[in-house]
């Protein structure tokens, strides 16, 4: 490894000898200049990793020199060293883009400290999260090897999204195949356990989590029964893992009071799940209690076009005569109005408002090379999601709401998995057209590979034809025709898709945020 080079300008640099020793003692390079004219030169050649800058010498002053660096070396690290305590000067330099700020006398440690602070964080966050990894990889292999119930399995999946992003950092290509290995075995005995459970929890044979027919309930109706408007944010297609990543964000402006996830009804896609989270029912109910409201996949329309017209029989159906609000955001100038009409909406008790990009951003990501490249990993497509919140009038939504007194609620309908493994099926010309699910007449498939519900009235879905099963893909799994198969494969290969059983597509976050 080539050493660390470490320019340190101060007018009084001979009294800093026993420093620099100290820190070629530590394996670095240190160039020592007088002046803020010298370090320019000595910066101009190339090679500085970080500076060390007296904010009190004589001719180009620190802040001066400071400056000059910022404009010319944005890059490289520095350091403020001065005498002043002055408030003015500490607000100068952090304005000027310093990387830290040291008050003298300097002790050696505190040198050494800001050092590897700016040069060497990230391999030290890196091996620390590797180590930790290993040390935890062993439990989460235990825990994996217990009967988990359905709380339990949320924990476990919250705690691999935790090591997930810690481990995004990482250059070690053997850490990250040791723990996309446990996360493939995590997956797998998660859909086993969702299939054993599933068909118990909707028929109500067995106590079940929280799900797509009960979030709405449970979680957002109590709030509607204290004096403040409520905004329910859905964010189509939304991960736990995406949520987390802009997190910090929105925490610069909003408080998580609660971080929970819930499970997804299947299939995971909007006709099925959010229809069931604002109907309060499951798909089959609503079809057969509002089935003017209920489009099925051979129909023409739109499968979710009655959103709102579901979620006001839903609140009129537990006591809530309630002004309220649904806003579809589908692009930036439907989310500039909405900003703009926000004041307004604080006069409703409820406000949804649903946000496609990521959904969209999914799918363009399947048709578009230059999306694919963009999102081309699971850390690419959690960047892509933050830098669209940088940028997108949901932003400002959230900061309206962090000058307001409002519940606020951030919440998904399904999420999605990167597929990597076809399965092949045969069907007729009317079967369903989703990757991660099938239901249509003379399927052919392998029993298996899939998770098979013969009659569709036992999960409470829609029956099209009196032999209409449906099958859901697991895991990365996705269903894969034989004519055309290698084209087929070629082109669906590692997109991220919904519709069937995944840790990533099931448990999804329902996250309570407040003031």
């Amino acid at each position: 490894m080539e050493k660390t080079t470490i320019l340190w300008a101060d007018d009084e640099i001979d009294l800093l000898k026993p420093h620099i020793l100290f820190l070629e003692e530590k394996g670095y390079s240190v160039i020592p200049v007088t002046s803020g004219n010298e370090a320019l030169d000595e910066l101009s050649n190339g090679g500085i990793d970080i500076v060390f800058l007296d904010e009190n010498m004589p001719g180009l002053s620190g802040l001066d020199t400071l400056t000059e660096i910022k404009s010319r070396y944005a890059s490289v690290p520095v350091i403020m060293i001065t005498k002043s305590e002055e408030e003015h000067i500490m607000d100068e330099a952090l304005g000027g883009k310093i990387s830290d700020y040291l008050i003298k006398p300097v002790n050696p440690n505190q040198i050494l400290l800001s050092v590897k602070k700016h040069t060497e964080a990230k391999r030290l966050v890196s091996e620390k999260s590797t180590f930790s990894y290993q040390q935890q990889f062993r439990e989460i292999s235990m825990r994996l090897s217990d009967r988990l119930d359905a709380d339990e399995w949320i924990e476990l999946y919250k705690k691999l999204v935790y090591w997930d992003l810690e481990l995004a950092s990482s250059d070690d290509d053997n850490i990250h195949d040791i723990f996309k290995s446990q996360k493939a075995e995590a997956n797998n005995l998660f859909c086993r356990f969702y299939e054993k459970h599933y068909i118990d929890w909707v028929n109500g044979d067995e106590q079940k989590p929280l799900m797509s027919p009960t979030v709405v309930r449970e979680r957002l109706f109590p709030l509607l029964e204290d004096d403040k408007p409520t905004f329910m944010i859905v964010i189509d297609n939304f991960r736990y893992d995406q949520w987390k990543y802009i997190q910090p964000l929105v925490e610069q402006y909003l408080h998580v009071e609660r971080d929970e996830l819930y499970y997804s009804i299947i299939p995971t896609t909007t006709q099925f799940a959010r229809n069931s989270m604002f109907a309060g029912l499951m798909p089959s109910e609503i079809e057969s209690k509002y089935p003017k409201y209920w489009v099925n996949e051979d129909e023409e329309g739109f499968k979710n076009q009655y959103e709102s017209e579901l979620m006001g029989e839903n609140l009129k159906r537990h006591g809530f005569n309630i002004k309220h609000s649904y806003n579809k955001v589908l692009n930036v100038q439907h989310g500039k109005r909405l900003v703009d009409s926000l004041q307004n909406l604080m006069n409703n008790k409820l406000n949804i408002i649903i946000y496609n990009f990521i959904d969209m951003l999914s799918h363009a990501r399947t048709d578009s090379n230059i999306v694919r490249e963009l999102a081309d990993d699971e850390r690419a497509y959690r960047s892509v999601t933050l830098s669209w919140l940088e940028h997108s009038p949901l932003l400002e939504v959230i900061k309206f709401l962090s000058e307001h007194d409002a519940n606020v609620v951030i919440t998904t309908d399904h999420g999605s998995v990167k597929i990597d493994n076809p399965v092949r099926v045969k069907g007729d010309r009317d079967i369903s057209v989703n990757l991660r699910y099938k239901q249509g007449r003379l399927l052919d498939y392998n029993p298996k590979q899939v998770f098979e519900v013969k009659e569709p009235k036992r999960i409470f879905l829609p029956k099209r034809y009196i032999t209409s099963p449906y099958i859901f893909a697991r895991s990365g799994d996705f269903f894969a025709y034989p004519n055309n198969y290698n084209q087929y494969v070629q082109y669906y290969m590692n997109t991220f898709q919904h519709g069937g059983i995944s840790m990533e597509e099931v448990m999804i976050p329902f996250i309570t945020l407040k003031k």
